[in-house]
């Protein structure tokens, strides 16, 4: 019998997948409680885009146990589960119209929709799109197509659509690719002011730059070749050593204080 604390919203234990005969991820035991915010690190091709995938219900494993608050996959209504589990990558802009505007983007998400026309939505949904602009500095850009919003601007709008529906759960897959330093650190900020509201959800971050490490998440997860090598407080589990394993490479890891908060930069040491 598997005892689930009543906090933890994901675990997953002994979970692997496949692709065309090819293993991504093997043996994979981790658990996500709902007070946590996580990042996970590791390089290109290592399995986290699957892994944060697989915990947003995209794909399913090809084995193991995965339960998502509590409730064993092949228990419950995955395309209502799935609704409070948002998934925010850097390729999702490209599916959206240019010509659509930013409140109508984060409006859209009330039904996971890409387009207003499908749905009927309130004078309370155009405002609650509104004030969660605002909550990422762009409210003044709600009446703004999406395509001319900076790239920086186009990531917080899609922040803000994630957070309409009230998800349990966020998932961030490489959120700032192709942001210029600007973007990322704007977007930096907005995930700290996210975490540390009071009714902020889980939030998993993928990345494989340490200065793109928000300083106030809890954990961290690394990865190598398909399988997890770390897994702890992040203060304490990022380090030069866990940085070299995980890319094969000498990394010296260098910490510095901004705004009294850490922030990390990773350089190679060889």
């Amino acid at each position: 019998m598997i005892l689930v604390e009543a906090h933890e919203l994901i675990r997953m234990e002994d979970v692997s997948f496949v692709r065309n005969g090819r293993p991504i991820l093997s043996g994979i035991n981790w658990s996500v409680q709902r007070d946590q915010s996580y990042v996970i690190v590791g390089p290109n091709g290592c399995g986290k885009t699957t892994l944060a995938r697989i915990a947003a219900l995209q794909v399913h494993p090809s084995a193991g146990m995965l339960r998502v608050d509590g409730d064993e996959l092949g228990t419950f209504d995955v395309r209502r589960r799935r609704q409070r589990l948002a998934f925010v990558s850097s390729a999702m802009a490209d599916s959206i119209r240019g010509s659509l505007e930013a409140q109508d983007v984060v409006m859209c998400a009330k039904f996971a929709a890409l387009e207003p026309w499908w749905h009927s939505y309130t004078d309370d949904d155009r405002a609650r799109a509104r004030e969660l602009l605002g909550d990422q500095g762009i409210g003044e850009r709600a009446n703004q197509p999406f395509g001319r919003l900076s790239s920086g601007e186009r990531q917080r709008c899609l922040l803000a659509r994630s957070l309409m529906v009230e998800p349990d759960l966020l998932i961030l897959d490489e959120p700032n690719a192709g942001l210029d330093l600007a973007g990322r650190e704007e977007l930096i900020a907005s995930l700290e002011d996210l975490v540390a509201s009071t009714e902020a959800p889980a939030v998993i971050l993928v990345t494989h730059h340490a200065e793109e490490i928000p300083p106030s998440f809890t954990n961290l997860l690394a990865m190598k070749e398909g399988t997890i090598i770390a897994d702890g407080p992040l203060r304490s589990t990022l380090t030069s050593e866990l940085l070299s394993e995980c890319f094969d490479l000498p990394v010296k890891l260098i910490e510095s204080e901004v705004k009294r908060k850490p922030r990390w930069s990773a350089l190679f040491d060889g």
